[in-house]
């Protein structure tokens, strides 16, 4: 994982050369009994160098006979600074790049292009590789914690019974939103018995190892789309069905009579609640969204320009069906076009006319009493240059993992929070979700990005700016940058979506 530089090398060669030189006595010959031609250790220790070595000017004269050797004292001699024995928060050293790209391979840091600089990210995955190594947690990496990162049989991150921190507590946030710990109470940062059964249930609903500790395989299921809850969703039928739709009804979320069946468009209406509300888009009802679904401080809904998702298209479906849309318009995705029909459709129903469904305007389509209208047309949205300012805006502000701003940000919530401010009504996605987003363009080569595009790499994703740079959140930074893309992105590219133009 160490660099080393080949300068170092051929300056050590070159020493050696001149140190054989000086003592100036010839090598004895091998006593074979045959008559042989003897070299000096100058011309024996020059073939042995490699050979971009020995092209450095004046080396191939460098024999007993030939000039003197001043040559050498003028050769410049690299100026490499050690590296500290001790990192700490503070440290600024090549050394540190690889230390956070190991802790990145072992999953104790999230991906992101490694940095010179040891912050207080980078101090946090240090402590929480020694807490699961039994060593000293004072997130300062030292010797023995450095060999036992480096080692090749170091092991991936795994939470497990005993173990206490943010990182737990993370884990059992995600465990009671998903139904499989039952009460807000048990998110507690300490790894307990009820949070091994959680753990162990979720395995076992999911058809995937049951060991009871968090690992690899454990924490990519936790943030998918694909993990199976502990909780109501589609198919089920209960009196608690139907107050959570009554209440996405008042919201404006719901596009169907309220009937206590979790069906296709009550899987859609908690989607876009999610949304808005910045929790996980999953579609199920669990403990947190029920918590904010029945909150004060539940946000109605507002459906625009940008968005894409089954309420859109139950939207465009009642828009046709009274005339102000066009059925080969139904599409899912609120463009220009919908948004025109919807200014037509709240203009001919007495409403606000802003282009924007919300609580009213949802009430007003999907009620009894419509008039029936039909007209099309056109709107324009925000702009990359635009996009790009936002991002800047928000340079030097903090990275916290799981943050949507508006001043403390991990990296998918820092592109969230900017194209929103931008105008373009995007949901949470986290950096897996990016790489099948779908509404935007998708640039599959690296070289056709431009200023404007989302960036998607293994694991993080980021803003590109002007001239082949890249605004982000960085982990290991530890805020918001503005930084040249760099080989590191084009290695790790996985796509592009284009947001405008």
């Amino acid at each position: 994982m160490m660099r080393y530089r080949r300068e170092f090398f051929v300056t050590a060669a070159l020493m050696a050369v001149s140190l054989l030189a000086g003592c100036g006595q010839p090598a004895a010959a091998p006593e074979t009994g045959a008559e042989e031609t003897q070299e000096t250790p100058v011309a024996v220790v020059a073939e042995t160098l490699p050979e971009e070595s020995q092209v450095i000017q004046g080396l191939d004269l460098l024999t007993m006979d030939g000039p003197d050797y001043d040559i050498l004292k003028n050769l410049p001699v690299p100026e490499t600074k050690p590296a500290p024995e001790y990192l700490r928060v503070g440290t600024e050293h090549e050394v540190v790049a690889d230390l956070q790209e190991r802790l990145m391979e072992l999953g104790f840091m999230d991906n992101d292009e490694p940095t010179d600089y040891y912050g207080e990210i980078t101090k946090t995955a240090v402590q929480v590789f020694q807490r699961q190594n039994g060593l000293p947690e004072d997130g300062i990496a030292g010797p023995s914690t450095l060999e036992a990162i480096m080692s090749p049989d170091a092991k991936y991150y795994a939470a497990s019974k005993g173990e206490e921190g943010a990182d737990i507590q993370r884990i059992q946030e995600r465990l009671y939103e998903l139904g499989y710990l039952e009460s807000e109470n048990l998110v507690t940062g300490n790894f307990g018995d009820r949070t091994e059964e959680a753990v162990l249930k979720l395995q076992e609903i999911n058809g995937i190892t049951q060991d009871g500790t968090v690992g690899r395989q454990t924490t990519n299921l936790l943030y998918s789309d694909v993990v199976q809850p502990n909780m109501l969703t589609f198919g089920e039928q209960s009196p608690v069905v139907l107050a959570a739709q009554e209440r996405l009804k008042a919201l404006g979320y719901m596009t169907s009579t309220p009937d206590g069946n979790y069906g296709l468009d009550t899987t859609a209406a908690v989607k876009q609640f999610q949304s808005k509300n910045d929790l996980v888009v999953d579609g199920y009802l669990g403990p947190s969204t029920r918590m904010a679904l029945n909150s004060s401080d539940a946000v109605p809904n507002g459906i625009g320009l940008g968005d894409q998702n089954e309420t859109v298209t139950r939207i465009q479906q009642l828009l046709s069906k009274y005339g102000y849309l066009s059925s080969a318009n139904v599409t899912g995705y609120f463009g220009e076009v919908t948004e025109k029909a919807v200014k037509n459709f709240q203009s001919s129903n007495g409403l606000s006319s802003d282009g924007s469904v919300g609580v009213q305007t949802m009430a007003k389509l999907t009620g009894s009493s419509v008039n029936k209208s039909s007209s099309s047309g056109g709107a324009v949205g925000g702009s990359a240059s635009r996009l790009i300012s936002i991002a800047k805006s928000k340079l030097g502000c903090r990275y916290v993992w799981g943050a949507k701003g508006p001043n403390r940000f991990d990296c998918s919530g820092f592109v969230y929070w900017c194209l929103n401010q931008a105008g373009v009504k995007q949901s949470y996605l986290t950096s897996y979700g990016w790489r099948s987003v779908g509404k935007y363009t998708k640039i599959t080569s690296f070289s056709k990005l431009k200023a404007g595009d989302i960036i998607v790499v293994s694991g993080h994703v980021g803003i590109v700016a002007e001239n082949g740079t890249v605004v982000d959140a960085s982990s290991g930074r530890g805020k918001v940058v503005h930084r040249s893309m760099s080989s590191w992105w084009k290695r790790n590219f996985i796509c592009g979506w284009r947001i405008f133009g």
